[in-house]
């Protein structure tokens, strides 16, 4: 089984540590480097800053855990995305913003690869876990907008990152595809 981890950010990194238990190829796609601010949000460690997300991610799961991963430091496109995700078995949308998100749901159902996304409402009151079939995703207010930074939202992201794990976990174990939405009062499958 792979699994690819497109967006390695807060929810993404956070998400992929947990299924470190998997027996599973983990893939993590992402262009961006890590920064001081991250941090706070994200499961990098200080010595990562300044390193691409998707190689510093790789290098602390086989450091800290001796799990063995694959890390492409680009961005998904549409001219690289069959090449990234054709090998995959199970297709994880962490990414930040709506271009990006349409790029790799569009191939997923043009492939016929299994999708879930796991995303957090622009205003960081909730998040959803959600299988492509049933996704559209929203615009941002302002393009680039940040959601996930300087830790003010690390409760909600646990739980997003938490139940999206597990929602990986259940499918590679049972097949199962289950919708959640998550916010600081609940989890609610849906």
């Amino acid at each position: 089984m792979r699994i690819l981890f497109c967006g390695v950010g807060a929810i993404g990194s956070t998400a992929a540590v947990l299924c470190r238990n998997l027996e599973a190829t983990l893939v993590f796609i992402d262009f961006d480097r890590v920064e001081s601010k991250n941090l706070l949000a994200q499961a990098y460690v200080k010595p990562s800053v300044g390193k691409n997300k998707a190689e510093a991610l790789k290098l602390q799961l086989l450091n800290l855990h001796g799990v063995k991963a694959e890390s492409h430091g680009v961005r998904l496109t549409q001219d690289n995305v069959a090449a990234l995700c054709g090998g995959a078995d199970l297709l994880v949308d962490c990414m930040d913003n709506r271009a990006s998100r349409q790029v790799l749901s569009d191939y997923a159902r043009q492939a016929g690869k299994p999708l879930v996304h796991g995303a957090v409402s622009a205003d960081s009151t909730f998040g959803l876990v959600r299988w492509d079939e049933r996704f559209v995703p929203d615009a941002e207010d302002t393009p680039g907008q940040a959601t996930c930074e300087g830790g003010a939202h690390l409760p909600l992201l646990g739980l997003l990152s938490a139940t999206l794990a597990r929602a990986i976990q259940d499918f590679v174990k049972h097949g199962t595809r289950r919708d959640s939405l998550v916010n600081l009062s609940s989890v609610l499958a849906q």
